[in-house]
């Protein structure tokens, strides 16, 4: 049997036709029976978010239910990641959420640490304080180490720096939060200043 260059397109043509008919159905009857299940994702909210563990930036996704994390995924839509993660962007659910053993629920993570903690000179254990505790012993130390550590001149040049502190910045701040990052770290005399970004 002989096909001309039409009977093969106009053969071809049908056998398209028929067979994406025979998908729309298929798929149409998958979709129904789905939508009668319970989605993990109903009724949630989606706020996008960054990674938190490297200076990539990755994007991600939050479904959030009644104030709870429901799940956590890549962004397609963020230019650097376009909605993969590594293996430790991927487990940042598991900063607030676990699943249990026992039950296979997930819960709150037990080993999450949700308050500032403090371990005194010569103590083995940690100890809660306060937001505004751990604020005030940090700005003391602060105060503490540049008061004691300040050089007004050398050699009679007006100097002003402080040698017995440095600041190491994030990765993810953009140009004008390290800009007042870098003044504030000059304001206080603080000549060791990188950044873990160039790193």
């Amino acid at each position: 049997m002989e096909m001309t260059r039409r009977g093969f397109l106009k053969a071809s043509g049908a056998a398209l036709a028929t067979s994406m008919a025979f998908g729309l159905t298929s798929q149409s009857t998958t979709f129904a029976l789905a939508s009668e299940q319970d989605w993990k994702l109903v009724n949630t909210e989606e706020y996008t978010n960054i990674c938190c563990y490297c200076s990539g930036g990755c994007g991600s996704i939050c479904s959030v239910r009644d104030g709870e994390l429901i799940n956590l995924e890549g962004d397609t839509d963020h230019p650097i990641n376009q909605g993969g993660l590594c293996a430790k962007g991927a487990s940042m659910f598991q900063l607030r959420n676990v699943v249990d053993d026992q039950t296979g629920e997930v819960i709150h993570n037990p080993n999450r640490i949700t308050t500032p903690k403090v371990r005194r000179p010569g103590a083995s254990e940690w100890e809660d304080i306060s937001w505004d505790d751990a604020i005030e012993e940090i700005a003391r130390k602060a105060k503490d180490t540049r008061d004691q550590n300040f050089i007004e001149t050398e050699d009679g040049l007006t100097v002003n720096r402080c040698t017995g502190m440095a600041s190491l910045g994030g990765s993810q701040q953009n140009s004008e939060e390290e800009y007042l990052i870098l003044k504030m770290m000059r304001s206080l005399g603080i000549v060791a200043i990188d950044n873990q970004a160039r790193v």
